[in-house]
């Protein structure tokens, strides 16, 4: 067994020339990567979260860091007014063209949109619609550097399209405006023998073919897939090329290709668990005599490997932590829909103040769009944030929340006397309200610390300290992930009423989430298992 190295947890380098997967333990969804010089940039789903499409950035494949975010806002805005969480961005591709960088991705229901940008620091072009319909999901381009030619191909889902298990591709305009043609099908995986749900494709070009790297037969318990032809309109040939095999990385699922400087090729994809989401795994690449892709060893995934041989760079993760200074936030939060007035105010200190939005729907926090959250790591650890209550408004509350299927969360409420309570709630997925977890309890002000204990298959302990030590609360709630998407952790303001305008303010300041137990690499820990499901079930999409 490798001697552990002490690294920042939730990293896969292991400090010693070699990395564990996950190399990120969270639920970055269906990744795409590319190389810009001695530079790696990623992106991933964001579906109906605001901003989205986030970016992130590293040097050696096995370390990242967050940089920002590509979509400020979801378009059409009206669509998303409300939360749609298993909506909006589909899988994107990230590649490099002409000197800008670009991201195509599929919304089920408007259609194939693409973003640009000089830098990858922005600023980002607006949304383009570049081919409209309902159903066209997980796009991704291709500019031939032997022809110049541009291309487009894309998968489908069911649920709009009433067909998927097929790629459809086109011939695109140059400036990646519009496709030129109705299109055609490159790859019908209703004609090749036990394939099902072929969706997530990417393409390439590499040794005088056109090459489509996509998965099949569900996120759970498929396989990667490799289909390669002589010209873009194929014939295509195929061949599995990344399963489970023996090992414990249910699916491998959906991801991208990458070669690095010295012409090392390596593979990122995602895995699919229960509560965590979609974490991702690096896998080496290589190719056999037959010119066809090996990934991982001998196309099953690999736990433990050596790192690319890249420069040394120091571990990193992407940002948990946030003092909000000035009263910002960073990166790693997102709004359940798009953002409205007065949700936040800056302000000379640190610390989040969140408007107490008055809104009707506060007994269901699924339905808030506003709703602060980042995606909930994986591995056992403790995520507390302080709360200052600052509405006096009767039935105002803000708190923090575990947000999923089902939800439960822990924080403050205005009585109607004027004092403060301390409450936990929870509501089960198949409850349109919520119910106490928990007897509401005085506090002498409107101020505690709010602390969640998560273990690492994402059971949920809730306590509060208002000054006297921690007051554990409630029974053990279990996490429960969204359709596409893993749970979430929140912080939310509310208030009775229904224009939406704020009434008061909670104050949060010092969100923290550190890993608790060892080791401190999430590999080592079990994750909440995946059941087995059946092609029908994984078909809905």
């Amino acid at each position: 067994m490798l001697p552990r190295a002490v690294v920042p947890e939730v990293t896969g380098d292991l400090g010693n020339g070699t990395y564990r997967n996950p190399v990120l333990a969270a639920d970055w969804s269906d990744p795409d990567v590319v190389r810009v010089g001695e530079d790696f940039y990623l992106t991933a789903s964001s579906f109906g979260r605001a901003p989205g499409l986030p970016l992130l950035h590293s040097r050696d494949l096995v370390n990242w860091t967050l940089v920002g975010h590509a979509l400020e806002r979801l378009v059409p805005e009206e669509a998303f007014t409300a939360p749609r969480h298993d909506r909006g961005v589909w899988a994107p591709s990230l590649r490099h063209h002409d000197g800008r960088f670009w991201i195509f991705w599929g919304d089920p229901d408007h259609g194939v949109f693409q973003v640009n940008s000089p830098a990858i620091e922005g600023p980002w072009s607006r949304p383009h619609l570049v081919e409209e319909g309902l159903g066209l999901i997980d796009a991704c381009p291709l500019w031939d550097p032997e022809t110049g030619e541009a291309y487009l191909v894309h998968g489908w889902a069911k649920s709009r399209a009433g067909f998927n298990n097929r790629l459809t591709g086109h011939r695109m305009s140059p400036d990646g405006t519009g496709v030129l043609d109705e299109g055609r099908t490159l790859v019908d995986a209703d004609r090749l023998p036990g394939w099902f749900t072929l969706e997530g494709p990417k393409l390439y070009r590499h040794d005088g073919r056109f090459w489509i790297l996509a998965p099949a037969g569900g996120v759970a318990t498929g396989w990667q897939g490799a289909f390669r032809a002589d010209s873009f309109s194929g014939p295509y040939e195929e061949r599995i090329v990344l399963s489970q095999g023996d090992t414990d990385v249910n699916g491998p699922h959906q991801g991208g290709w990458v070669r690095t400087g010295a012409g090392e090729d390596w593979f990122l994809h995602f895995q699919q668990t229960g509560a965590h989401g979609r974490l991702v795994h690096l896998q080496p690449m290589r190719w056999d005599a037959d010119g066809w892709p090996v990934l991982g060893d001998g196309g099953s995934p690999v736990r433990v490997h050596r790192k690319p041989a890249l420069p040394q760079a120091p571990p990193a993760r992407p940002a948990v932590d946030d003092a909000f200074p000035g009263g910002a936030f960073g990166p790693q939060w997102s709004w359940t829909a798009n953002p409205g007035t007065g949700w936040t105010s800056p302000h000379d200190g640190d610390g989040l103040r969140l408007g107490c939005v008055r809104t009707d729907r506060a007994e269901n926090l699924r339905s808030v769009p506003h709703v602060l959250t980042q995606r909930l790591p994986a591995g056992a650890r403790t995520v507390e944030v302080r709360l200052r209550l600052e509405s006096g408004t009767p039935g105002a509350r803000a708190g923090l929340v575990v947000l999923g299927d089902a939800y439960a969360w822990i924080g403050l409420e205005r009585a109607a006397d004027g004092g403060a309570l301390l409450v936990h709630r929870f509501a089960p997925g198949t409850a349109d309200r919520e119910r106490d977890a928990d007897r509401a309890r005085p506090l002498p002000a409107a101020e505690a610390l709010l602390r969640i204990e998560v273990t690492a298959d994402a059971r949920c302990r809730f306590s509060y300290d208002a000054g006297e030590g921690p007051v554990r609360l409630g029974p053990e709630f279990a996490a429960t992930p969204w359709r596409w998407v893993g749970a979430l952790l929140g912080l939310f303001a509310a208030a009775p009423g229904t224009d939406g305008t704020p009434s008061g303010a909670g104050l949060f300041t010092d969100f923290r989430s550190r890993a608790t137990g060892t080791p401190t690499d999430t590999a080592d820990t079990p994750v909440t298992p995946i059941p087995r499901t059946t092609p029908r079930e994984e078909s809905r999409r």
